[in-house]
């Protein structure tokens, strides 16, 4: 989920700092909160429990992923609907993307996938830039799957960023492909779907 600008959401000390279909994103005493917001076209008790399991899920696959090796946010709480979490601050990797780092999201996104972790969501505004490398957010459409399918479309959306956001996405691409297949050397055969998904785009 993309942070939109930030604005007052009530009183002076929480800033609203992202909103989508899903989740409302605010910003309280340094820390991060995102709460599923209700469906009311579910049934109020379905809906709640999608609600949990969604945030449970988020919060689970979000530390198991700096298991794996990955930087990520660190959770800070867990409430049926809520997450608190470690405020990230830094540079949207959208506005600094370079050959060099996306050789290094290509490492990032490898141990995700060898882990067997799919994102959801891969793009470059999903990615932050710290002193300690790239942070990895929004694990909201995140699930676990090792099946090359689901690792291509992953890739796909981010070759898809690139190309549709970013100039020269030719070399982010390759580079990207360099530091996958560098931690993830069965990675071939995903990068050999991501070609197949995207033909498969053109007849749609």
């Amino acid at each position: 989920m993309e942070a939109g600008r930030w604005e007052l959401a009530g009183d002076a000390g929480l800033m609203e700092i992202g909103r989508g279909a899903e989740a409302v994103i605010t910003l309280e005493n340094g820390v991060v909160r995102k709460w599923r917001l209700p469906k009311s076209y579910r049934l109020p008790a379905l809906d709640e429990r999608i609600r949990q399991e969604r945030t449970i899920r988020e919060a689970r696959i979000t530390s198991e992923a700096r298991r794996h090796g990955v930087l990520t946010p660190i959770i800070c709480d867990v409430s049926r609907f809520e997450l608190r979490m470690e405020h990230v601050q830094g540079d949207k990797l959208k506005d600094v993307i370079c050959p060099a780092l996306s050789s290094k999201v290509g490492e990032m996104v490898g141990k995700l996938h060898r882990g067997g972790i799919i994102h959801g969501d891969l793009t470059t505004s999903n990615m932050i830039l710290v002193r300690e490398g790239i942070c990895l957010i929004d694990f909201g459409l995140a699930f676990y799957e090792r099946s090359v399918e689901a690792q291509g479309v992953d890739v796909h959306v981010y070759f898809q960023t690139l190309e549709s956001t970013h100039d020269r996405p030719e070399e982010l691409i390759e580079s990207f492909k360099s530091g996958y297949l560098r931690v993830y050397p069965q990675g071939k055969a995903v990068l050999e779907r991501v070609k197949e998904i995207k033909a498969r785009g053109r007849y749609l």
